[in-house]
C-alpha cells in the first residue's frame, strides 16, 4: 500500500478537529473518504492513531507523536510547492486596501507569498471598512481592495471573486442539535443567538432571517470574533458564520463544532476589487493574477484547500 500526503493531510485535519465528519466538512469531502484514508493509514503503519468514541476521535500516544512529524512532513511539501518563482520585471508601487476578515484571517499569507514573487513590487496596506475602501477605490487613492464582494455598493466599483467560504451553524460541543439529521434556520429561532457585527456580518445575517421570514434570539451583538467563539464554546449560544474565520476551539481550550444549514444561507464571497474602468499597471497586473493562479485555477485551488 503507498503513503499519500492526502492521507497525511486528512489524518492532520482529524487529529486538530476532533470529529471525523467535521474535518470532511473542513476538507470540503466524504466523511467515507477521511474515514478510509485514516485505517489505511493506520494498516500502513501498524498503529492505532486514534481512540474512537461516540463523542469523536482522540489520538493515541502513537497518534501525537505522528502527528508531529506529519507537520513536519506536511511543512516540507509546502515550502517546495510554494518555492518562489520570482518575476523581478513587474515593478511598481500598489496602494492596497483590505477589509477587517479579510485581513486578519486571510491576507498575512499571500502577502508573504507576493512579496517573494514579485520583490520589486511597493505595496501600501490599509484596512478600512467596506464603504471607506469603496470611496477610496473611486477617487483613487487606493488601487486594489481584497473584500467581501457581495457587500459592495457603490456603482463604479467592480469586483472579481475569488473564492465562497461556506456558512455553517457554530455551537458546543455536544449540544441538542448535533443529534439532528437536518437543520434549518427555523431550528435555531429559540437558540440564543451570538451575532457578529464586523464586517456588516450582522447585515449579511438579516438578509438570510429575514428570507425565510423569521428573526433570530439575539442575545449579544459584538465586533470579536473571538468573542462569538468563547460564547458558543462556554454553551452560552450559537452563530452562523463562515467556514473562514472557523477555528475548532476557543481561547478557553473549548471546542466549537460545525453544521451545514439545509437552505437560506449562502456563503461569503472574497475577491478583488477596483474603480470601474482602472488602468491596470503591471505592478496591478501582477498581484491579480497572483490571485487568479491561486484561487481560479483548478489544480492549484486543490493544493491550496489540502
Amino acid at each position: 500500500m503507498a503513503f499519500t500526503l492526502k492521507q497525511l493531510r486528512y489524518f492532520v485535519a482529524t487529529a486538530e478537529i476532533g470529529q471525523v465528519s467535521q474535518a470532511a466538512i473542513h476538507l470540503n469531502i466524504s466523511q467515507s473518504a477521511v474515514t478510509t484514508a485514516i485505517r489505511d493509514l493506520e494498516d500502513l503503519l501498524g498503529i492505532e492513531l486514534f481512540v474512537r468514541s461516540t463523542q469523536g476521535v482522540s489520538l493515541t500516544d502513537s497518534g501525537r507523536h505522528f502527528l508531529n512529524q506529519a507537520y513536519q512532513v506536511l511543512r516540507s511539501v509546502d515550502e517546495a510547492l510554494n518555492l518562489p518563482h520570482t518575476d523581478e520585471e513587474a515593478e511598481g508601487k500598489v496602494r492596497f486596501a483590505a477589509s477587517y476578515t479579510v485581513q486578519g484571517y486571510f491576507l498575512p499569507y499571500h502577502l508573504q507569498r507576493l512579496s517573494q514573487w514579485y520583490p520589486n513590487i511597493d505595496m501600501s496596506l490599509f484596512e478600512y471598512e467596506r464603504a471607506h475602501i469603496e470611496e477610496r477605490l473611486a477617487d483613487n487613492t487606493i488601487d486594489l481592495a481584497l473584500v467581501l464582494t457581495d457587500n459592495l455598493t457603490h456603482p463604479e466599483i467592480v469586483s472579481e471573486r475569488l473564492f465562497a467560504s461556506e456558512r455553517r451553524l457554530w455551537l458546543p460541543s455536544h449540544h441538542v442539535l448535533t443529534n439532528k439529521s437536518s437543520l434549518s434556520l427555523r431550528d435555531l429561532v429559540h437558540e440564543p443567538f451570538i451575532m457578529l457585527t464586523v464586517d456588516e456580518a450582522d447585515q449579511s445575517a438579516m438578509r438570510y432571517w429575514n428570507r425565510e421570514k423569521l428573526q433570530p434570539n439575539v442575545i449579544l451583538r459584538t465586533s470579536s470574533v473571538e468573542s462569538v467563539r468563547s460564547m458558543v464554546a462556554n454553551g452560552l449560544g450559537v452563530a452562523i458564520l463562515s467556514d473562514l474565520v472557523y477555528r475548532p476551539w476557543s481561547l478557553e481550550g473549548k471546542r466549537i463544532d460545525t453544521r451545514a444549514l439545509d437552505e437560506g444561507v449562502l456563503p461569503m464571497s472574497v475577491g478583488l476589487a477596483w474603480r470601474r474602468g482602472k488602468h491596470f499597471t503591471p505592478a496591478m497586473n501582477a498581484i491579480r493574477e497572483y490571485f487568479k493562479q491561486v484561487f481560479l485555477t483548478p489544480q492549484q485551488n486543490v493544493l491550496r484547500r489540502s
